[in-house]
């Protein structure tokens, strides 16, 4: 889509539909909603007066202007002005390129002005992801409608009077921000029979080539020679060959220690011998949503010029029953050294990041975070509000909370204590991969830790967030590129 910031008043804009957002309590016309109340004969006070528009976050006023100006006026309620935040203009965003949907309009304009609770910068970057993202939408393996096709929302213009160089800047980091999560949703949104392993490094090169990452990419007789048998054993039951992808941007000084991403690209999950019920298996090409998240982040680190070494891992491959595949009681042996039995197949995410985790410590990085579909659990201790982070640093977990909470990508802390790792005993090897029902998933977490060696590490389980019903106004149903924005303000809050 075409994005760009106007310095240019609300009234002052010829555009098919204007999106201004009120707040909570407002009874009066003033500031920009009194030029537009002028240009539009009163109507914007008439709404104020009926208490149709009292500014809540489910009020919406169309209103339709003049002969100049914006040829419809959507006020949008947004709440109390001190509870004023980036989400809350994000989803501002969200509603307008939804009511522009409704009304076959594909250029819209979202009035800046009225949103000072947020600074100029981060209400720009805002806008611009809600837009971008609500106007996101697969139809990649549809066929057109000749009846009636869906109506795109193809160009945003973010009007506003202020720094302009700030709203600038705002709103081309939003727009490089919202086109890498919408990649992670593209890759999500892809049947496991189009996005095999071999597909998403063939994706990865693809992008890679076009920001200048560097990539390289292990095949199969790599990953045997490197010692990665645990990824092995999990793609051993599939006729699709994994891959271990690793992408590179050298941003910051030669010798500094990287920031490594790892994201679980699980490319579809039958669940092995240890075979899923057959209602919902269709969700599990969704299991990649961790290895999405990371490609598309690093696409916006090199986009963005971050000034950092961020390096992404991707270790990638199918969970199939077959007559190779792994067997509950097989032990294999670990990138680290260590062995697991398996007692169960269908936790395999953990085999695959085992050995990707150990990889990344090779590094020696500042800091190691990983993201993972890896348990059903995290949905009962959380439902679908919240992704739970787990570490060994707490410095680095209460960064990773506040860049949730910055980018809209909310995480809650669970625990990680050693009482937990007992759960993981095993008879015949070092550890099993599961720990049982209780705390099933601190006990993955716990999993993981036993990979990290002493790196600053943390987890991401985005289970219950990577994808859903589109409740959200700026998402559809199926993928939502979790955690992509949230890794985004990570490392560059890391490189500040």
């Amino acid at each position: 889509m075409q994005l760009r910031y106007l310095k240019a008043g609300p009234t002052e804009h010829a555009t098919d539909l204007l999106a201004v957002g009120v707040t909570q309590g407002t009874t009066a016309a003033t500031g920009a909603l009194a030029k537009l109340d002028r240009s539009l004969g009163g109507a914007v006070t008439r709404a104020l007066a009926s208490g149709d528009m009292r500014g809540k976050l489910t009020d919406e006023v169309l209103l339709y202007g003049g002969a100049s100006g914006p040829k419809r006026v959507l006020l949008l309620g947004i709440g109390k002005a001190e509870e004023l935040t980036p989400e809350v203009v994000r989803r501002m965003a969200g509603r307008a390129v939804r009511a522009a949907e409704k009304l076959r309009i594909e250029a819209i304009s979202i009035s800046l002005d009225g949103l000072s609770g947020v600074s100029a910068e981060l209400r720009a970057q805002a806008a611009a992801e809600g837009a971008a993202l609500a106007a996101w939408r697969f139809r990649e393996l549809k066929t057109p409608s000749l009846d009636e096709p869906p109506v795109d929302v193809r160009a945003v213009d973010l009007l506003g009077a202020g720094n302009a160089q700030a709203l600038e800047r705002g709103a081309l980091t939003g727009a490089i921000v919202a086109r890498a999560e919408n990649l992670a949703r593209t890759l999500q949104s892809r049947p496991g029979n189009v996005a095999t392993p071999t597909h998403l490094a063939e994706e990865a090169r693809r992008i890679a080539g076009g920001v200048e990452l560097e990539i390289t990419v292990f095949d199969e007789e790599r990953m045997r020679e490197e010692g990665m048998h645990a990824i092995l054993a999990v793609s051993q039951g599939s006729e699709e060959p994994a891959r271990f992808i690793i992408l590179e941007h050298r941003g910051g000084k030669r010798r500094e220690p990287p920031l490594v991403l790892v994201g679980k690209g699980l490319s579809f999950d039958a669940g092995g011998i240890s075979l899923k019920p057959p209602e919902g298996m269709e969700n599990m090409k969704f299991d990649m949503s961790g290895g999405a998240a990371v490609i598309a982040a690093m696409q916006a680190v090199a986009e963005l010029g971050v000034k950092a070494n961020v390096i992404g891992l991707v270790p990638s491959s199918e969970n199939l029953p077959s007559g190779r595949a792994l067997k509950p009681g097989d032990v294999i042996r670990t990138l680290a050294g260590k062995t697991v039995e398996v007692i169960n197949t269908d936790a395999e995410g953990r085999l695959i990041l085992a050995d990707a985790l150990a990889y990344g410590a090779r590094m020696k990085p500042a800091a190691m975070i990983d993201c993972a579909t890896l348990t059903g659990a995290v949905l009962v201790a959380l439902g679908h509000h919240a992704s739970a982070v787990f570490g060994n640093d707490d410095d680095l977990v209460e960064e990773i909370i506040a860049a949730g909470d910055a980018s809209g990508e909310r995480c809650w802390r669970l625990p990680l204590w050693d009482a937990y790792r007992k759960q993981l005993d095993s008879t015949t090897a070092d550890l099993q991969n599961i720990g049982g029902r209780p705390g099933g998933s601190i006990t993955a977490a716990r999993f993981l830790q036993e990979f990290v060696g002493d790196t600053k590490w943390a987890h991401l389980d985005i289970a219950a967030t990577a994808y859903g019903e589109g409740d959200v106004p700026y998402l559809r149903k199926g993928g939502y590129g979790v955690p992509t924005r949230l890794l985004i303000e990570w490392v560059r809050g890391r490189a500040k």
